[in-house]
């Protein structure tokens, strides 16, 4: 996928996020994420399985959109469908504020796989085409939450792994335009591990 087709689809993922969303109240969301801290860890800054996603710093809008899609369905994770099934959007609101407004955590870095992975995050792959992550998620891993683009920096070695394979199989598809499983599907094990290594210790 070329750099133009990309940037022309986070265009249009932009316009198609526009619609409006409930504000959310970090306050509020302190007091219903209790739940999540069992898996997530406290104030979501790390996890019991490294499998899960740490939530800490991750854009409310992100995070909003993504429990909105477990709930319906567009997202599937079993262990989620229980904790989304009485969300309200003012709940999923909430609780992405709440986490946006926590500190993200800087993960270590297996560096036997970051220098791979720093390339592909920054330049791409020649070979088979993958877009250089940097384009969508910016140089440091800020992501864009306008057009929902996740914070990846300080993200879980094993969570991004798991995410780039979903995107991969196609088990996963709530992905706008499909762009990350266009991605993904030109991955191999050993550069979605190296991009996954990178990322963990990228700030």
């Amino acid at each position: 996928m070329t750099f133009k087709i990309l940037f022309s689809l986070v265009i249009l993922s932009v316009f198609a996020s526009g619609a409006s969303q409930a504000a959310g109240n970090a306050e509020a969301g302190k007091t219903k994420a209790q739940v999540c801290f069992s898996c997530h860890g406290s104030n979501g800054d790390g996890s019991i399985n490294p499998a899960w996603p740490a939530l800490a710093g991750q854009h409310a809008s992100y995070t909003a959109k993504q429990l909105a899609d477990f709930k319906s369905g567009a997202r599937f994770e079993p262990l989620m469908i229980a904790q989304v099934a009485s969300l309200s959007e003012q709940d999923m609101a909430d609780l992405g504020a709440f986490f946006a407004a926590q500190k993200v955590k800087t993960g270590s870095t297996d560096e036997s796989k970051a220098e791979l992975g720093g390339k592909i995050y920054r330049g791409g792959t020649k070979a088979s085409g993958v877009t250089a992550c940097m384009a969508c998620h910016g140089p440091t891993g800020e992501g864009n939450p306008a057009a929902k683009f996740p914070l990846l920096n300080g993200q879980n070695t094993p969570y991004v792994v798991k995410a780039l394979n979903d995107f991969r199989s196609g088990a996963r598809k709530n992905d706008p335009n499909s762009m990350m499983r266009g991605v993904a599907g030109e991955m191999t094990d050993r550069e979605i591990e190296a991009v996954a290594a990178f990322v963990s210790g990228l700030h």
